[in-house]
């Protein structure tokens, strides 16, 4: 049976950030819950960001990296979002255009909270694997904005911004998928929710045992399916879904603990070396909501090392809500290609924001996903920020609203 599966991975996570005790303090948060949520910073979306731009700007660098041939197979593009600009136009019309993918290619959006990339990732390998289009790729962009301000309380710190982009295809130079070694587990909650294009709203509790729950149902399926898969022996690494790191932290121990009757000793050294890898991006940027589970997977790519040969087990889940677990191999390429997006180089070149100057974006960034008929950005008011990033490359950024109609421009 021929390969289908990850060919590339790749995420932009913004070029500002606040470190999450400066976002405590300025909130006036309890320091003590700080270290649950096992996170040091916090990625900020600037005003002439959007989902739009954020999709772009992370698919570009895939898209750059094919010759002419291959960017034309690309006949499937599919963007998942809880940010979408319009009702009706998907954020993916806007990514076709300024990605210059070929007119040929199908074009549509998905949405189910923070799953939704991996439905869309799911049914496209479907697609793949088929064979009725041999040598045809699918892209899938996962790209949300952050609506949160002091009304979110404990989520704020923990909320992040940006986009992750997969390209599929049977050359799967990251990860090869198991076909049909997959599990699920969905029902109507409402854990979460965003109700109005300027806020978020979050029933925490209700979304913490949501998450445990998919997780263990979702893997009882899978092993249902799967003849002899076991949480510990299958999987030679862990990526989940991380709303924050202490989460993830939470809900392998529960694994363990349910399944396997580790000691904590035994729980602590597995997270370490199963899970750790995979949760050092999302420390550093939040919840990038259904791009989280394709940024731990470059995570893990690139903090451990791994080569060819190495079984993931990676957990999707949604609010509201809809969940998958599934597995895949990764290549012998994996770790350079992963590599070449330069992830943890562009984290580290992000711009600090004072809490002073992340409070002063807020208004705006509120806004990022109202309608409105006409609306000017004044570039030059942002480029201060963007001239502070070392070695940045030229980014889409939104520039202007005319008669409805976005309209952006690279800088």
């Amino acid at each position: 049976m021929s390969a289908y599966g990850i060919e590339a991975v790749n995420a932009y996570l913004g070029v500002a950030c606040i470190p999450v005790p400066e976002l405590f303090r300025g909130r006036g948060l309890d320091p003590a819950r700080l270290a649950n949520l096992m996170m040091s910073e916090r990625s900020i979306g600037l005003p002439v960001e959007d989902p739009v731009t954020n999709a772009v700007n992370a698919a570009k660098p895939i898209v750059d990296a094919l010759d002419p041939a291959e960017r034309d197979r690309i006949e499937l593009l599919v963007t998942s979002t809880e940010s979408g600009v319009d009702l009706s136009k998907s954020v993916a019309s806007y990514a076709h255009r300024h990605l210059g993918l070929s007119p040929k290619c199908r074009v549509v959006e998905v949405k189910q909270a923070c799953y939704a990339a991996t439905a869309a990732v799911q049914l496209a390998v479907g697609y793949l694997a088929s064979g009725v289009s041999p040598g045809a790729k699918a892209l899938v962009i996962a790209t949300d904005v952050a609506l949160v301000d002091a009304r979110a309380e404990y989520a704020e710190p923990a909320t992040g911004h940006g986009a992750a982009a997969v390209l599929l295809g049977d050359d799967p130079a990251v990860l090869s998928m198991d076909l049909g070694a997959f599990g699920n587990h969905s029902y109507e909650t409402l854990d979460s929710a965003r109700p109005t294009p300027e806020f978020d709203i979050a029933d925490v509790d209700r979304s913490l045992f949501a998450y445990l729950d998919c997780l263990a149902n979702s893997f009882a399926d899978y092993a249902d399916k799967v003849e002899d898969a076991d949480f510990v022996d299958t999987f030679d690494h862990l990526v989940m879904h991380t709303p924050f790191v202490g989460l993830v932290k939470a809900a392998h121990r529960k694994m363990m603990r349910d399944l396997r009757r580790a000691a904590p000793a035994e729980i602590e050294a597995d997270f370490e070396r199963r899970l750790r890898p995979a949760t050092a991006y999302a420390s550093r940027v939040g919840n990038l909501c259904s791009g989280s589970v394709y940024l731990g997977l470059a995570s893990a790519i690139d903090n451990a090392a791994l080569g060819g040969g190495v079984r993931l087990g990676l957990y999707s889940y949604g609010s509201g809500c809809s969940a998958e677990f599934f597995s895949g191999v990764t290549d012998p390429r994996a770790a350079a290609t992963v590599r070449a997006g330069r992830i943890a180089e562009r984290l580290d070149a992000r711009v600090a924001l004072t809490f002073a100057e992340y409070d002063l974006l807020l208004e705006e960034t509120l806004r990022c996903l109202v309608p409105v008929r006409d609306r000017e950005v004044d570039l030059a008011r942002w480029d201060e920020y963007l001239d502070r990033v070392p070695g940045r490359e030229p980014m889409l950024v939104l520039s202007h609203v005319e008669d409805y109609h976005r309209q952006y421009e690279w800088r």
